[in-house]
């Protein structure tokens, strides 16, 4: 497993987006739980969350709540995972998404957040997406005021432009630690807050990182892998699933880069996991550029 860096913690290369595991059409919790257990046998030193990653109404916090369990019931040592949660969206219970991000309610979810993880402190709190009803510096000047407090540890914003990852580093100084945006093969729109974040020392978390790479073939070549990407064929010439090879891609593309590929079965987690040990060569990467 390779590592890098969220700040002052060193963390796994390969996260685990815990989402699908709480979300519409989620597993049962027996296989949740085995799913998170696997990606800490896999040697995963991170989890991504948030308060709003449930399915019906009036389950805010499944997905934290759920992490915690798990943890609490592996039987290995579990002192250096990075629980990354995030506040600021809801999920009214209707496949809808709401934004929320004023001072007093990031402030109360993540003093909510913390008690469901059972944790005195959170190890990193992102902002999940920018309010247009309330002024960016109001919102970040929350996430000050909770590393000020001890609530949280470090900071990160998701879904954010360079304009907004410039004004809060401002606010924040080494405070901030994480961008989170969506980024994948067919997804590089973040490309510009990519450079800005390995300028300013920022890990970036592509969320959806597997985006327009089948998970039809994550057995490998001998799965259907008729697509035709440079993705799919690489993984065929290497004997690797096209997954592999999408987080190699993306591992290559920065080092501040730290996937979190969701999952739902340990099978999934454990072929995520298995990137961290892929290198492509300069060859299959001037491929996969085009």
């Amino acid at each position: 497993m390779r590592y890098r860096t969220i700040g002052h913690h060193t963390v796994s290369a390969i996260g685990l987006g815990a989402m699908p595991l709480s979300i519409e059409h989620r597993p049962d919790e027996a296989r949740a739980v085995a799913t998170i257990h696997a990606a800490l046998d896999a040697g995963v030193t991170l989890i991504d969350t948030a308060d709003s990653y449930h399915w019906h109404a009036g389950e805010t916090g499944h997905n934290e709540e759920l992490i915690a369990r798990a943890l609490a019931g592996y039987g290995g040592d579990t002192s250096d995972v990075l629980v990354a949660t995030k506040g600021g969206r809801g999920r009214p219970g209707d496949g809808s998404w709401t934004v929320t991000a004023t001072p007093a309610h990031l402030r109360h979810a993540a003093e909510a957040s913390a008690q469901r993880l059972g944790v005195d402190a959170i190890g990193l709190y992102q902002l999940h997406k920018p309010d247009p009803a309330v002024p960016w510096a109001e919102s970040v000047g929350a996430l000050r005021e909770l590393l000020d407090a001890g609530t949280i540890r470090a900071a990160g914003i998701s879904n954010v432009t360079c304009d907004q990852i410039s004004e809060a580093h401002r606010i924040l100084g080494d405070g901030l630690v994480s961008v989170q945006n969506q980024y994948s093969p067919v997804m590089r729109d973040s490309e510009p807050e990519l450079r800005l974040s390995t300028r300013l020392g920022l890990a970036f978390l592509p969320w959806s990182p597997l985006g327009g790479i089948s998970r039809s073939s994550l057995d490998g070549p001998s799965g259907p892998t008729s697509t035709g990407t440079a993705f799919h064929r690489i993984a065929a010439e290497r004997d690797v699933s096209p997954q592999q090879v999408t987080l190699a891609w993306l591992l290559a593309r920065s080092p501040a880069v730290i996937p979190v590929p969701g999952a739902s079965r340990p099978a999934s987690v454990m072929d995520s996991a298995g990137a961290t040990e892929l290198t492509l060569s300069a060859e299959e990467l001037a491929q996969l550029e085009t």
